[in-house]
């Protein structure tokens, strides 16, 4: 007997239907639902052409509800989808006080540089996955340095160094950036995260550089410089 449901779809309820009464009407909350399994659901390669009318017929929609959906993801959703990777940014920590460092100072300014230890967490397919990174903070300026150690901050070295050996046109360290991108699949796979290719672990690590510092974290920020002054 086959299966009705053989992609495991989330069964949801429809509230209604459209004006032309060729779809099912959901809530905004259940659209992201139906747009989520669009892009997260693995599906076999000799399925694909499959997938998608069946997602439609599961659900009862027509091409433009998908096309609603998009609209309502990209509006209120809490996450983003970078091929198929579900990816949230989550909150953040400082770990320990300010350090006062040394810089050279341009002529007439006398801003005060510092450092400070801080983590943030991101969600990948709901694995939580820490952030460790030292902010460096001069006047209105700030830079991000990660550390080495979980996966995220080896995403972000991964494509640091292969921007550096790709502007050298290094064909050796090309070789090892391959050895480095399977390792980094292998431990993902242990976290039951599925394998990146280089453009999603590039648009990852864009998207974690834009989240990093959120305006809570100003906020934080600004009242220890001040009472650091």
């Amino acid at each position: 007997m086959t299966s009705s449901n053989p992609y495991n779809f989330v069964p949801l309820q429809p509230t209604g239907r459209n004006e032309t009464n060729t779809s099912n009407t959901y809530t905004p909350d259940d659209m992201i639902k139906i747009y989520e399994q669009q892009f997260l659901t693995e599906v076999p390669e000799d399925k694909i052409t499959e997938f998608l009318p069946a997602l439609k017929e599961f659900y009862g929609i027509d091409g433009h509800t998908l096309d609603i959906g998009a609209v309502i993801f990209d509006a209120i959703a809490d996450f983003c989808i970078i091929y198929n990777h579900k990816v949230k940014v989550g909150g953040y920590e400082i770990l320990g006080g300010l350090v006062k460092e040394e810089v050279e100072q341009e002529e007439g300014s006398e801003a005060q540089a510092y450092s400070l230890d801080c983590k943030r967490t991101f969600f990948i397919n709901d694995v939580e996955l820490p952030y460790h990174f030292n902010l460096f903070i001069h006047g209105d300026s700030y830079s991000v340095l990660p550390e080495k150690e979980s996966i995220l901050e080896k995403l972000y070295w991964f494509v640091s160094d292969r921007f550096e050996e790709t502007e050298a046109n290094n064909e050796a360290d090309n070789g090892q950036l391959t050895a480095r991108l399977q390792f980094i699949n292998e431990q993902l796979a242990g976290l039951g995260i599925r394998s990146m290719d280089v453009t999603t672990i590039n648009e990852i690590v864009e998207y974690i550089d834009d989240s990093i510092i959120d305006d809570d974290m100003i906020d934080a920020l600004n009242i220890l410089l001040d009472n650091a002054e």
